[in-house]
């Protein structure tokens, strides 16, 4: 047990999971709204998204990169595939052709990023407003709305008492979970973001690592932007906004450092429970948005404050 609490990592996560467990003692106890089944299912349906995001955001931050693009590939994504089925594309097909093109728009930022050798903030940043505005011109900047309503059923229906979205991305962060863990590419991330000049000289193809890295994030991004398309029933070219700030808040919060090399999915997930806890409880209580993004930023600068005195 010593030995246990001495590891940094995991003394990190019980003190994360200790914080979302105060978080919900403390809203329980301000608002007899909070603690109720129906209000955990809406907690987990609404990080469900931010998780989506967060996952593909720490693999790019365990690398040493960051992804700004993240909330504008799932716009236009999620564009394309309300596009399709209201086309009459079926909702199978469509949401395919979508996790393809997510996949392209991220592998588009790795390309960049790996071999031009430009830097991962400046070349998202870019490709933010690109793919925002390419959202905003196929869109004319209106919602699509009229699409399948046998997919918006079955995003919003239970699987038995838990609801597909939640189910969705449980089993994207599992399968994330067992990649960084056992198998050799999530060993890979850790070393490009750990010292990508010694993995480059060890033999790894960095740029290859990185590229899949920045495509896997476009891929997470679309899977959430399918879990979005069900729960609000239209395509919003605005959809996504502010979601980068989210993902990263997460990874931080999970212990995720942006100097790379360090991150965690059990982390990003306990993250995401917190960020949508706190919105959740305060918009419960009536506290306007602007204090809940400001609460986020606080909470996001005690994360880097802890990450950098927990390395020393």
């Amino acid at each position: 047990m010593k030995k246990l609490l001495k590891n940094p990592n995991i003394t990190r996560k019980i003190g994360i999971i200790a914080s979302l467990l105060v978080l919900m003692v403390v809203f329980t106890a301000l608002t007899n709204k909070f603690f109720s089944v129906s209000n955990f299912l809406n907690i987990l349906q609404q990080a469900a998204i931010n998780l989506c995001v967060a996952v593909g955001m720490t693999f790019v931050i365990i690398t040493g990169g960051i992804d700004l693009s993240v909330g504008s590939v799932m716009a236009l994504s999620g564009m394309i595939m309300a596009m399709l089925m209201e086309a009459g594309v079926s909702p199978v097909l469509a949401v395919l052709i979508g996790l393809f093109a997510g996949a392209a728009f991220g592998a588009v930022n790795g390309l960049m990023i790996a071999k031009l050798s430009l830097q991962p903030f400046l070349v998202t940043l870019g490709t933010m407003s690109a793919y925002r505005g390419i959202t905003l011109i196929i869109s004319n900047g209106l919602p699509v709305r009229g699409f399948s309503t046998s997919y918006v059923n079955f995003m919003n229906s239970l699987n038995g008492i838990i609801p597909f979205p939640i189910v969705l991305s449980l089993i994207l962060a599992l399968i994330a979970l067992v990649v960084l863990r056992y198998f050799k590419f999530g060993q890979y991330l850790f070393a490009v973001g750990g010292n990508e000049e010694a993995t480059r000289l060890s033999g790894i193809n960095t740029a290859k690592i990185k590229i899949l890295t920045y495509a896997l994030s476009g891929f997470t991004s679309t899977l959430a932007a399918v879990i979005f398309l069900g729960r609000l029933g239209a395509a919003d070219p605005q959809a996504g906004n502010g979601y980068e700030m989210n993902a990263i808040a997460a990874a931080a919060i999970g212990g995720a450092s942006l100097a790379g090399g360090k991150g965690s999915i059990v982390g990003t997930i306990i993250g995401c429970l917190i960020l949508q806890t706190l919105n959740n409880g305060l918009t419960l209580l009536n506290v306007q948005s602007f204090y809940q993004t400001f609460a986020i930023g606080i909470i996001v600068l005690i994360a880097t404050i802890i990450d950098r005195y927990s390395s020393k």
